[in-house]
């Protein structure tokens, strides 16, 4: 008698939840299968760090490598990856090509939002430029229309809290919702700020978490959820944990290369933790059978 498989869980069940779904930042295959170890149900890959990874912004990055990014990350890690798609790459009819590439390389939903092409650095300084409302819509609408799936998620961006204001930012909501958006992205600034948009816009919502964590405002993963939050990103801690631990190394070990700040036991260890994590027993293995028994 077969069995019947069980169904796995798609990425827009989890967010069909009453919990957020944690997300954290990975840039490479081997964060990926770290946080995956460490218990998360899905990650993201974001343009902010991607772009500090390559030593220049999110600005000058291209679709076509986020994708062979995004393709090498779900080679060794089949949890759901959320892409963030900056502007989405162009324009309405650029659309197409954007969620065929996002859909192509696996990801679980993309995010798109509303500032203007091409993207500018003052964003990382707080200043936006936003493009108008209508043209944002055309563009989640042509998104919806390109996938070829309903199981990609359109995550609809607005930097209207930050730009111009919270009823401007709401009203886009609105708009990117009613367009077909299937989860809304704000940057409210404090927790009356989540408060207020949770009164006025219904979940599923996405929100970033500021560096620092939800202790920065005191808030637990009860709070979000209380403010319809279902996707909650972290684009930054491990990164600035990673950037941390490789400064402090070659630091260590500009100073005559006697020691890379942990001591030779200690890197054995990790090490060996690491040859566990890559799978290189069973590469061996394969090799064993094969080419070296020979």
């Amino acid at each position: 008698m077969k069995r019947k498989k069980t169904r796995m869980a798609t990425f827009r069940d989890m967010i069909a939840g009453d919990m957020p779904v944690c997300t954290p930042v990975v840039f490479n295959p081997i964060m990926a299968k770290l946080a995956e170890q460490a218990g998360f149900k899905a990650l993201y890959l974001g343009g902010g760090t991607m772009g500090y990874v390559k030593t220049v912004l999110e600005a000058n990055l291209t679709l076509t490598e986020m994708a062979q990014i995004g393709m090498e990350i779900r080679s060794v890690c089949q949890l759901p990856l959320v892409l963030d798609a900056a502007t989405g790459w162009g324009d309405p009819m650029h659309m197409r090509r954007s969620i065929a590439m996002t859909e192509a390389a696996g990801f679980a939903a993309i995010e798109i939002e509303d500032q203007i092409i091409p993207k500018r650095a003052h964003h990382h300084i707080g200043i936006e430029h936003m493009i108008p409302a209508d043209l944002m819509v055309e563009k989640i609408k042509e998104a919806i229309s390109a996938r070829t799936s309903d199981e990609l998620v359109i995550v609809g961006r607005t930097n209207g809290i930050r730009s111009t204001d919270m009823d401007d930012a709401l009203r886009r909501a609105d708009a990117y919702r009613a367009a077909g958006a299937d989860v809304i992205m704000l940057s409210p600034r404090n927790p009356e700020e989540y408060a207020f948009v949770a009164e006025r816009l219904a979940a599923p919502l996405m929100f970033n978490l500021p560096a620092g964590g939800l202790s920065k405002h005191g808030l637990t993963l009860q709070d979000m959820a209380a403010f319809n939050c279902r996707i909650l990103v972290d684009p930054s801690n491990p990164f600035i944990a990673a950037y941390k631990a490789w400064r402090d190394c070659y630091r260590a070990m500009a100073d005559g290369m006697v020691s890379p700040g942990f001591s030779a036991e200690e890197g054995t260890a990790i090490q060996k933790e690491m040859f566990e994590t890559i799978g290189l027993e069973a590469l061996l293995e394969v090799e064993r059978r094969t080419v070296e028994g020979k």
